[in-house]
This record gives C-alpha cells, structure tokens and sequence, in this order.
C-alpha cells in the first residue's frame, strides 16, 4: 500500500479518543453573572403589592369594560325575551306564508309585547289584542336612512303578485281586531308600490270587513297621485312618520325624504276624506324643545289627528349614534304639551313606536265612534230630508 493511501485511511478511521469524548458528561454550573431566579421571584412578592392592597377600599387600578363614551342603555329601556302562545302562532304563520313584518326587520324592542297580546286573557281576547305590522313589497328598501336596520338595495326583488292574497289571508286567519300594513320606499317602481299597496288594503277588507286597517305608507317621492289610490283604498287610519324635527331631517332620514314633503303627504291624505291620520316623531337623535315645538305646531296645521313619541334606539353600531336616553318624565310632559294642542290621542313612552299598541285601543275606539257619529248624522239628515218632503 502506497504512503498516499495510507495517510487517506488514517483520516477517515476512528480513533479511541474521539469514541471517549461522546461519553464524558457535562455538568452545568451557574456562573456568577447568572441571577438566582428563586431569589429573585421571591424579591419579587416581598416588594410588591401585599394581600392588603388587594382587599383595600382604595383600588389600584380601575379595569373599564365597554364603549365610556357613549350614554349607557337605562333600565326602563330593557325588555324581556318575546315568548307566548299569540306571539309564537303569529310567527309561524308569517313564515308559513312567506310574509315580512317591520317588527322583525327593525328590530323593535316590543315584538313580544305587540304580538302577545293580553297579558292573563283568553286565547280569544289575546288574540283580538295582538298587534302585529306586516311589511309589504319584500325586506330590502331602495333607501337608506341612518336610523333604519332595514337592508338597502338599488334594485330589490320584484314584488310578489300573490302577496296580496297571502297577506289578506293570514290576516283572517289571526282574528285580530286592528292591523297594521307599512313597506318598504320601491322608489325602483313608477308607482312607488302604490297600487300594490291599495290592492292588498281591499283584499283585507274583502276577506274581513271588521277588520280596522292601517296603512303607515313611504311619501311616494312626493307623488300625492299615489297617496290618492292609497287613501281610497278603503283603509281606516293614515300614518306616515316624519320621524324627527325638520332641521335634523337632512342628517337622520335618506336625502330623497323632506320634511316638507311628509307634511304634504299626511296633509293629502286627510283631503281625500281618510278619518285619522298619524305620525310618530324619535326623540334622543339630537333635537331641541323648541324644535319639537315646531314640529307639532306644523302638524296641527294640516290636522294631523295622532302624534306618537318614542325614543330612539340604535340598531347596530353602523347606524346613527344615540344623542341622549330621554326620560320618561319627559316622555309624559310631550303628551301633556300635545294634549293640550288639540290632537285626538298621543302616544308618548320610551318604548314607543309608530304602530305600538298602546295606540290602538283608543283609536279603534276612536273610528268606532266616528262611525256612529257618522251614521247619527246621516240619520239626521235622512229625517230631516223626509220630513221636508212630507211639508212641500
């Protein structure tokens, strides 16, 4: 073997000192930079704060949960759970029928409440009592004011044609006494959904004729042709809300709304013979007393009969902030303010909403006297007329 070879395998061939090396262990030992970590975590509970500190009047820290900036939801504002036989028989018809109410979209804190009916009644009188608001034209609205839940498209579906017939019946069906019909704004349709509107009203009316309708309607974009065909159509009670004060109108409702423009349309209504209309008006966005004072001055003006007030309540954090929670005190002194002005009935509570049914019951009382009132009078007027052609 040549020296070239032998000097290669010497490299390569394991030796007796290496194989030692991979036996030999190591112990650490802490070097004297290295800190005692037992001393120093047991420094650590001497200096720091004592059982004492904890258990003190006196906190050290204050931990704050959730939004500080905003007012806090008061107490009078909290509702229980909706449950019921009336609220869980009125659900399970509307999903039968494929119907949309505003009590849902809008998340309006007294669905139990409205759709329960009366609290320890029959079936029978709790189903009379029962309030429910049906939504007409689908659950996606073309306009988008700031306060509203209800979703928003340019081009919603197309209305349903058997919507009419479905609504009419499912409200036969319930038995209630008094009904509530609103929509979405379908400014996508030349009508507005007006006559949609009208033909459901008479449906109702075909199916059960005792039946008390109320229409709370969009302002037709200021088409009062539209309000016309709504206001024959047979209904009892005209609503439309103007929502807030006339100088927040711009910043809480969708820019194609006026308040003007609602001012017109309730003032139509009551020209083309309807016997009651209502608005509702949202305190808490921000408005003043003497603002609010305006707004029902103009109401008187055009004889609105019902005023409601009701506080507004923001429905996600994506929608307009609330300014301030009203106090119920202050709801009571705005029905004294609009009782005192003339209007027929007013409506005024935290929890009070446009079709809430705290309403219902005097002005179904209300119609039902203006229609003996009516029927007096063209008594009357019958005698009167007979006795006169008896004379000549």
């Amino acid at each position: 073997m040549s020296a070239h070879l032998l000097f290669i395998n010497s490299l390569f061939r394991p030796r007796s000192s290496c194989r030692l090396s991979y036996r030999v262990r190591h112990l650490a030992i802490p070097s004297a930079s290295t800190p005692n970590l037992k001393s120093s975590f047991r420094e650590t509970l001497v200096t720091g704060p004592s059982l004492d500190d904890f258990i003190s009047g006196e906190p050290i820290e204050h931990v704050v949960l959730g939004n500080t900036k905003g007012p806090r939801l008061p107490s009078f504002l909290k509702t229980k759970i909706p449950s019921g036989a009336s609220f869980n028989k009125i659900k399970k018809d509307l999903r039968g029928l494929g119907l949309h109410t505003v009590c849902e979209e809008a998340r309006c804190p007294n669905i139990g409440d409205c759709w329960g009916g009366k609290e320890g009644a029959t079936a029978e009188e709790g189903k009379r009592a029962a309030t429910a608001t049906i939504m007409l034209m689908g659950d996606t609205c073309t306009r988008g004011c700031r306060f509203c839940s209800v979703k928003t498209s340019r081009t919603p579906p197309p209305l349903d044609p058997h919507e009419p017939e479905n609504t009419a019946e499912a409200i036969s069906r319930w038995g209630l006494g008094y009904i509530v019909l609103t929509s979405v704004d379908r400014d996508d349709l030349v009508d507005g959904g007006a006559h949609h509107f009208a033909e459901t009203i008479m449906k109702i009316k075909q199916k059960a004729p005792h039946i008390l309708v109320e229409a709370l309607t969009g302002d037709f974009a200021g088409n009062l042709e539209n309000v016309s065909l709504v206001a024959k159509s047979g209904l009892d009670v005209y609503a439309h809300n103007i929502e807030t004060v006339e100088e927040l109108t711009p910043f809480v409702r969708d820019r194609r709304a006026t308040f003007r423009q609602s001012l017109k349309v309730l003032e139509h209504a009551k020209k083309e013979g309807v016997r009651v209309t209502k608005t509702s008006i949202m305190l808490g966005v921000g408005e003043t007393e003497e603002q609010v004072m305006d707004a029902l001055r103009e109401l008187r003006k055009i004889n609105v009969d019902v005023v409601t007030f009701g506080q507004y309540m923001r429905p996600t954090k994506r929608h307009m902030k609330v300014d301030r929670y009203v106090e119920p005190s202050e709801f009571d002194r705005w029905k004294q303010i609009a009782d005192d002005m003339g209007f027929s009935y007013v409506a005024s509570g935290p929890l009070v909403r446009s079709s809430y049914k705290a309403g219902e019951y005097f002005i179904e009382n209300m119609l039902k006297g203006k229609a003996t009132e009516n029927r007096v009078t063209n008594l009357v007027t019958q005698e009167a007329s007979t006795s006169h052609t008896q004379t000549t």
